[in-house]
């Protein structure tokens, strides 16, 4: 290893100190409420940065910068107009809702919009989809540890595995929230540092693009052309602007869980809207590396770009520093994978488990199912990571599992807040018919998922418009609190909550 004595105290520290320091909050945790939700006691700082920590991982720091390093600038499309118009429509129109109905999970909110097979589907898909991006953030940790400390990329899965399964599973939100805050401010500090360190060796922003632009003419271009197989223009306007981006601040449970375990509907929806402005300076945290790691080392070929962030830590800084940044690196990966473990822990072991397996067990019961599914959550993450080889980049192979049913799931979700006539048959249909319409682009037309999440959200807007009007209105008492212009009165909230839940056993 070519690395000096203090970096490897600093990250051997660090990596010890997260477990230790999440564990401790496990004092805090005596119900299911507490382990998925943080007993509903989460300030809205803790939820804005937490919700950043969270949403700038592994595949950031990694797939990010090494989308940069392939594609140019046109990877900060992702911040600049896939997140931050999304998360003020999520402030302001979507997590009001989810907090109003008193649920853990989203597809929890669509079962009771719609019917507990929307609800059920909506788990499966997104279990699947959360156990499986586990694996690639196991893969990136993989990628990163081989390349800064030599260690292998199979030993490397089983360390992140280790130190994230510790603490998630002991201390659950409230332990993930609190290290992601520690994390966040880790992150920052290492990703300022080695940005300005990077711009000053290559001789500021006219030396970058004197470097980049001789090879690679698009590479400042925001938006690149059609032919561009990956980040089309067109695909970026309607897939990710319209489409990914909402549903991901919209819908996304891993980002929606924080304001859930929020201690006031205004501490939910400042801590979403807060979490926007220090999410306008990610792209210099992670697409600009990337691109310094070009101008540095053009080299990189394949998977090795995505070891571009990694390889700008090792090769620029000077020790101490790297140990620092490295560790900031980690804390993005750790806080991603945190994240991601509960709340796939959360949706099945309150979307199917309690649900379908034992609905009245005590809370004890269903704190230890959950803690016994983020184990088996992490041992399958650890088998599935090597199958981001067959995607061109780490954020790609996210993104494409996304596609297949973000669309969809966006779809039915903004009808059912919305639009007062969409009813259950109509919302089982948009979801599945999205799903198929999506599925089906993916095997058959092999086309880029920009365009793929947005057939598969348009498709399932018509199908659940034609099936919602063909079809029996739902009750109007089904729908308080659950739909634009019904909102329940908090004097009523639970006597309608009671109700309701009386309905569905």
């Amino acid at each position: 290893m070519n690395i000096s004595g203090i970096d490897l105290i600093i990250v051997i520290a660090y990596l010890v100190a997260i477990p230790i320091f999440g564990v401790y909050f496990k004092k805090y945790v005596k119900t299911e409420e507490d382990y998925f939700l943080a007993g509903k006691m989460l300030p809205w700082w803790v939820i804005s940065m937490s919700i950043i920590g969270t949403n700038i991982g592994a595949y950031d720091y990694m797939g990010a910068a090494g989308g940069a390093y392939r594609f140019g600038i046109a990877q900060a499309n992702y911040e600049w107009i896939g997140a931050i118009p999304a998360m003020v429509l999520a402030a302001m129109l979507f997590v009001p809702y989810y907090w109003k109905a008193g649920v853990y999970t989203v597809p929890e909110f669509l079962g009771k919009r719609y019917n507990t097979a929307v609800r059920v589907i909506e788990a499966i898909l997104w279990g699947a989809f959360l156990a499986c991006v586990l694996g690639v953030f196991f893969w990136a940790s993989g990628l990163m540890l081989n390349e800064y400390l030599g260690i292998p990329v199979e030993f490397s899965l089983l360390i992140t595995a280790l130190i994230v399964g510790i603490y998630t599973i002991t201390g659950g939100l409230a332990a993930v929230a609190m290290t992601d805050v520690v994390q966040l401010l880790v992150m920052f500090i290492g990703g300022i540092a080695l940005t300005v360190l990077g711009l000053w060796t290559v001789g500021g922003w006219s030396g970058l693009v004197e470097a980049i632009t001789p090879q690679n003419p698009d590479h400042f271009k925001l938006f690149l052309p059609l032919s561009n197989p990956t980040y089309p223009w067109l695909g970026m306007l309607f897939g990710l602007a319209l489409v990914l981006g909402p549903a991901w601040w919209c819908c996304h449970q891993a980002i929606i869980q924080r304001t859930l375990g929020a201690r006031s509907e205004w501490d939910a929806k400042a801590g979403m809207l807060f979490a926007a402005f220090p999410k306008m300076l990610i792209p210099i945290l992670v697409v600009l590396p990337g691109l310094l790691a070009l101008a540095l080392n053009p080299g990189l070929v394949g998977a090795d770009m995505d070891k571009a962030f990694p390889w700008l830590i090792k090769n620029l800084l000077p020790a101490g520093l790297a140990g620092l940044v490295f560790a900031a690196f980690m804390a993005a990966l750790i806080s991603s994978v945190d994240s991601t473990l509960n709340s796939a822990a959360t949706l099945w072991t309150r979307d199917i488990y309690q649900r379908f397996f034992k609905k009245d067990a005590s809370d004890k019961h269903y704190l230890k199912v959950g803690r016994i599914l983020t184990l088996v959550f992490v041992l399958w993450a650890i088998a599935f990571a090597p199958v981001t080889k067959a995607f061109p980049g780490i954020y790609v192979a996210m993104q494409t599992l996304l596609s297949i049913f973000q669309g969809p799931t966006f779809a039915i979700t903004l009808l059912g807040i919305y639009w007062k006539r969409a009813n259950q048959w109509g919302g089982l249909a948009g979801l599945l018919g999205g799903v198929t319409i999506s599925s089906s682009l993916f095997f058959i037309t092999k086309a880029s998922f920009l365009y793929i999440a947005w057939w598969s959200f348009l498709g399932s807007i018509l199908i659940t418009i034609f099936v919602s009007l063909l079809t029996k209105p739902d009750p109007i008492e089904k729908l308080e609190g659950l739909v634009y212009g019904l909102v329940m009165k908090d004097k009523n909230m639970q006597d309608i909550l009671k109700k309701r839940a009386e309905r569905e056993e």
